[in-house]
């Protein structure tokens, strides 16, 4: 994340989608000034639809490196341009050390993660479980996690929303503070944090 290229790209195709998603979408965004600016950190969203990556990312204040399933990395042009929106694979339906190690050399160098907490996207609407992953990142790393609600983007043009107005809504930081090789306490913090991103959700779905 440190190419010149790649930064040179990544802002580019930010502004577009700023200009592209504020004319569509309206956006209403919250909580920005909740989000380190320097220093590693997670930001942890609950997962509506394909559009929130991008969303997110047109919004955050600073860059973020997301984890991707692999499949999206072929064909080869697919790839490339993902790799240079800081996008690295992941192999779902397992242990990916590779992933789980590059996800922490990007904590360490002071950077942005973006995680999915529970996996996969929502069918429902609603929040489920989150997978201890993010708690394991959060322990190993040492860098606070930024619970982070998305509303919206599962109704982009479907039935009853086609362009609907998108909500992002920045928490305010929390850390992990037990052992990183408790199972029961990484379990209870990743549900911390969808407890979080679930209350951020109900508090503001009301707009």
């Amino acid at each position: 994340m440190t190419d010149a290229g790649d930064k040179m790209f990544y802002s580019i195709l930010k502004f577009i989608l700023t200009i592209l998603f504020g004319i569509l979408f309206r956006p209403r965004v919250v909580g920005r000034e909740n989000v380190p600016l320097e220093g590693g950190m997670i930001m942890a969203a609950n997962h509506l639809s394909n559009w929130d990556p991008p969303v997110v990312g047109t919004y955050m204040p600073r860059p973020v490196a997301y984890m991707a399933k692999e499949e999206l990395f072929s064909p080869a042009i697919a790839g490339v341009i993902i790799r240079n929106l800081y996008a690295f694979p992941v192999k779902r339906g397992a242990a990916d050390r590779g992933a789980i190690k590059t996800a922490l050399g990007i904590l360490k160098q002071g950077l942005c993660l973006g995680v999915f907490p529970e996996g996969t996207r929502s069918k429902d609407g609603k929040t489920h479980k989150a997978e201890s992953g993010v708690a394991l990142l959060a322990a190993m790393g040492k860098v606070p996690v930024v619970p982070t609600a998305i509303i919206g983007t599962n109704k982009i043009f479907q039935n009853g929303g086609f362009l609907p107005r998108l909500q992002i809504i920045f928490g305010e930081p929390v850390y992990f503070e037990g052992k990183h090789n408790d199972k029961e306490e990484l379990a209870n913090f990743s549900k911390k944090i969808m407890d979080k991103i679930d209350n951020l959700i109900k508090i503001n779905s009301q707009y």
